[in-house]
């Protein structure tokens, strides 16, 4: 499993629909094989800039570890949903487990 970094924004809305949205992509990675290691909650700030109408939103982060496919299924849900302003995901720096058992196999040792 690869490390992502996932924050999005969300429409300024009730509490409670806030954290629909937040719960509903929390299972959607739970769903695809992902586990979140971490959530941060900025909570509602005001942004630089209008984005569709909005002045401030609610700040979300996620640090997760999953699949490339579940990745892909997240960008493709976030990019549908109407309450989410903006959204980006990350590889964070390092490497795997199995990525780094790869680059020593790959790597020629001197005898």
């Amino acid at each position: 499993m690869r490390k992502y970094e996932v924050i999005f924004i969300v429409k300024p809305l009730e509490d409670e629909a806030t954290e629909a949205v937040i719960g509903k992509f929390s299972k959607l990675i739970a769903n695809n094989g992902g586990v979140i290691d971490k959530e941060d909650r900025w909570g509602r700030r005001k942004l630089a800039y209008p984005i569709k109408d909005c002045t401030d939103g609610y700040y979300c982060l996620f640090y997760v570890s999953c699949e490339p496919d579940c990745v892909k299924e997240c960008d493709r849900v976030m990019k549908i949903t109407d309450d989410v302003l903006k959204h980006m995901i990350v590889k964070s720096e390092g490497f795997s487990e199995e990525e780094a058992k790869e680059a020593a196999e790959e790597t020629p040792t001197e005898e």
